[in-house]
């Protein structure tokens, strides 16, 4: 090296050095298309997971919401029976609902479910208002008796279905034991709805 020259300077050294290009990670097309489906993908399964918590009631709710229902039709139908024997057996169910309910409620409250307060989308899908239009119905064609004693006997076993739901679900000893006791002095009864047969009362 010539000891008159000068040594390069760091201007020209730069300039001739080869220039990285930066890449972000989503720089890529393709990368940037996984990026976004991933986000996508989650967003979609927190939005399921939020709609299907939300929309589930929990089986002791919809007990609540069925026996506050079925107990509605039994006393519209008090009056309305004509059988001796299926008035015999209305008024014990009666007396069996207003029982259960009025000791299950500080049970459910318990299991965070109000009586008092259910969600109405739990109400609305438990209402007795389509079976009172359906019993209405059979009143005026005269066959209120027969069609009483099929749609009771469907909804205790609906009934039985959820007591039998809610005791699987709770860990509560009182619950279970509480329900297991009122699933055995039900299924009597509604097992007299099912058997009921008009032309023999």
């Amino acid at each position: 090296m010539n000891p008159n020259q000068q040594p390069p300077s760091l201007d020209y050294l730069n300039q001739i050095a080869p220039q990285g290009t930066k890449r972000s990670l989503f720089a890529d097309k393709k990368m940037r298309m996984i990026g976004i489906l991933g986000i996508a993908v989650v967003i979609v399964i927190i939005i399921a997971a939020v709609a299907g918590s939300s929309g589930t009631a929990k089986p002791s709710e919809k007990l609540a919401a069925r026996l506050l229902a079925t107990q509605q039709i039994a006393t519209d139908g008090t009056s309305k029976l004509k059988s001796n024997k299926l008035r015999g057996y209305n008024a014990n169910l009666t007396i069996y609902l207003t029982n259960t309910i009025r000791d299950i409620e500080p049970l459910l409250k318990k299991e965070n479910t109000d009586i008092k307060k259910l969600d109405k989308k739990v109400t609305d899908a438990e209402s007795s208002t389509k079976t009172l239009a359906t019993l209405e119905d059979a009143r005026l064609n005269v066959v209120y008796d027969r069609t009483y004693a099929r749609e009771m006997a469907y909804k205790l076993d609906a009934v039985l279905v959820l007591m039998n739901q809610t005791y699987k679900n709770t860990n509560s000893k009182s619950l279970k034991t509480f329900l297991t006791d009122a699933i055995k002095n039900l299924e009597p009864t509604q097992k007299q709805f099912a058997d009921f047969d008009s032309a023999q009362s």
